[in-house]
């Protein structure tokens, strides 16, 4: 697996994809509304990016950027098996992937200069604090850090941070939390986690992490994200994450499709089964009306963007 998120113009996207999976989306690209693809490194990096323009019966364009606005450069070719080896080795960071193609500077003008927030000491270290809390859960790109930074100290007639101040907060704090998360070794708990709601998911259970808002409208959508046949379900939603990343553990709700008792103690005990499958320990009273708690829990959870 490369360590890349794709996305593309009709709004997919892929993450962790193979050399093979990502060959295939540069040689389906070329028709309307399908015609290029953005490629960011795992975790995501300010300013850092691949990206690939295509309309069928032109040339390719192929676009890098490492960094800052003067580490921008373009290249255009025929066809997509150049295009294809130079993405790969970006991907990969091979040394050398990109002396196959004939690279242009791109002119992105002056480097933008964003003022610095005029904000009293108690408002900083409140935003600083919620962005950071979000971080931690680890569910949020780095463009939806950014909004909440705008967007957390708005009232009625004050908007005290930009758009501008916003994304270069949120940017300082992710590359906190990147360095962080460079230092862990081995695999997280949220990787665990992930690894058990997979294996569910193979088995005909529904699971999803993060997902709503509240039980109230987890429990409503629920049913609408498995396949057809799907028995049951498992997932925990944002506030369960918050209380996980809180250092309080986490709770996960389940159930069967068919409303049965039976069914949902069940599926109970398949998702307490495949936690411990994982190394990871659930707290169950073997109740179908109580909620599992994953605890202890080292909430962990690395980036992505």
């Amino acid at each position: 697996m490369l360590e890349i998120v794709v996305k593309t113009e009709n709004r997919e996207r892929h993450v962790r994809v193979p050399a093979e999976e990502l060959a295939g989306l540069v040689r389906r690209i070329g028709g309307e509304g399908d015609r290029f693809l953005v490629i960011q490194r795992i975790p995501d990096l300010p300013d850092v990016f691949a990206q690939v323009w295509h309309q069928s019966g032109g040339d390719y364009t192929l676009e890098y950027r490492d960094g800052a606005a003067d580490r921008h450069f373009e290249a255009m070719t025929g066809g997509p098996e150049a295009v294809i080896a130079a993405i790969t080795g970006w991907a990969r960071q091979e040394a050398g992937w990109d002396g196959r193609l004939a690279w242009s500077l791109l002119d992105m003008g002056p480097a933008r200069e964003v003022p610095p927030l005029d904000l009293d000491e108690d408002e900083r270290v409140e935003l600083e604090k919620c962005v950071r809390a979000v971080l931690v859960g680890g569910y949020v790109t780095r463009a939806e850090l950014a909004e909440l930074a705008e967007e957390y100290l708005v009232t009625e007639d004050r908007r005290p941070v930009s758009r501008d101040q916003a994304e270069a907060l949120a940017d300082r704090l992710w590359l906190e939390r990147v360095a962080e998360q460079a230092a862990w070794q081995g695999e997280t708990d949220p990787e665990r986690l992930s690894r058990a709601f997979t294996a569910l998911q193979e088995t005909g259970i529904t699971a999803r992490e993060h997902f709503s808002c509240c039980r109230n409208c987890g429990q409503s959508e629920i049913g609408g994200e498995g396949k057809p046949d799907a028995r049951g379900f498992v997932y925990f939603h944002t506030q369960c994450t918050d209380s996980a990343a809180a250092g309080h553990g986490l709770m996960l709700l389940y159930g069967g499709f068919d409303g049965s008792t039976e069914t949902t103690a069940a599926i109970g005990h398949e998702v307490v089964a495949a936690l411990e499958a994982v190394g990871l320990h659930a707290e169950w009273d073997r109740d179908p009306g109580r909620a599992i708690t994953v605890t202890p829990l080292d909430w962990r959870r690395r980036l992505i963007g």
